[in-house]
């Protein structure tokens, strides 16, 4: 009777733990992610990067902009850690400040990219016909450019401050995003539940949102994910040419540009910057490239 008894209330368990891992499938992707060793490794990065970001008055309290007349060009010490600029400019609060620059420029520029791209991509695959053709010749005429390219002709027509290079990077990923978003919501179109959908009177509208956005949703956020490490690479070099966001205000692009010509006399001045850009970028990478793998039905199984 008590095996009869706990045979019973294991079956009886077993359903609702499976309802609720199935209702929580952000925390089974998570704990799939904290098992890719890459995947830790880009978290790390970027949770610390976030952190500095943020907290930067109290991981450095010296105000980026500060001239230290006395330790021009000077490397490494216990008042400077990462040793100062031409000016006397702390590097590391410099390289604190240029990471909230790059963190905004990432979020700020993808997330433009999706909440523009997304829809269009959506708007192309469900009613198709003349309106595919219009939205996708139009994303077609910008991927032609390169998008450093249409970045750059922005940045450079608008003027260098944040919101512009957060426009100008935006923009260029938009093509990528309502591309991506079409080519997934060309399977989900077809499926049965789409057209049981459309039998019973839905609205359009409510097709795309309760059915095919979600059902596109996880390529589009692999792609935000490699797309926010190509945006840093973006505005590093948009600061580097100089039509970044503008000084005084300290971008990893820019700190780079002004260290170049004194590669031999401090070459400290060029490497920080230049790791800092390195491994938000690999962070990213492995991140994105982690989710793809676990989002992406065809690989379900691979990991374990």
């Amino acid at each position: 009777m008590t095996d009869r008894a706990s045979a019973t209330t294991a079956a009886a368990a077993a359903p609702v733990e499976s309802a609720t891992a199935h209702h929580r499938p952000s925390v089974d992707v998570v704990l799939k992610l904290a098992r890719i060793p890459q995947a830790v490794f880009g978290a790390v990065v970027i949770v610390l990067t976030l952190f500095a970001a943020l907290f930067a008055p109290w991981v450095v309290p010296v105000d980026p902009q500060e001239m230290d007349f006395e330790n021009l060009l000077s490397g490494m010490t216990a008042e400077h850690w990462l040793g100062t600029d031409r000016l006397g400019r702390d590097t590391l609060a410099r390289l604190i400040d240029g990471a909230q620059v790059a963190l905004m420029v990432s979020v700020g520029a993808v997330g433009l990219g999706v909440v523009i791209g997304a829809p269009l991509g959506l708007v192309s695959v469900y009613f198709r016909g003349l309106v595919d053709d219009i939205v996708m010749r139009g994303m077609d005429a910008l991927v032609v450019f390169p998008s450093l390219l249409i970045a750059v002709g922005l940045a450079a027509a608008m003027g260098g401050s944040l919101a512009t290079v957060i426009v100008a990077i935006g923009i260029a990923n938009v093509p990528w995003m309502a591309r991506i978003v079409r080519s997934q919501g060309l399977t989900i179109r077809e499926l049965d539940f789409v057209a049981a959908a459309e039998a019973g009177g839905m609205s359009h509208v409510r097709i795309i949102w309760k059915h095919i956005l979600p059902n596109s949703i996880a390529p589009v956020i692999v792609q935000a994910t490699l797309s926010m490490g190509y945006a840093v690479l973006t505005e590093a070099a948009l600061g580097f040419i100089g039509v970044g966001v503008q000084p005084p205000t300290p971008t990893w692009g820019s700190m780079l540009q002004q260290a170049f010509p004194m590669l031999d006399r401090q070459p400290l001045l060029s490497i920080v910057p230049g790791v800092a850009i390195f491994l938000l970028v690999l962070a990213f990478n492995f991140v994105g490239d982690a989710l793809r793998d676990v989002l992406d039905p065809r690989l379900k199984g691979v990991i374990h």
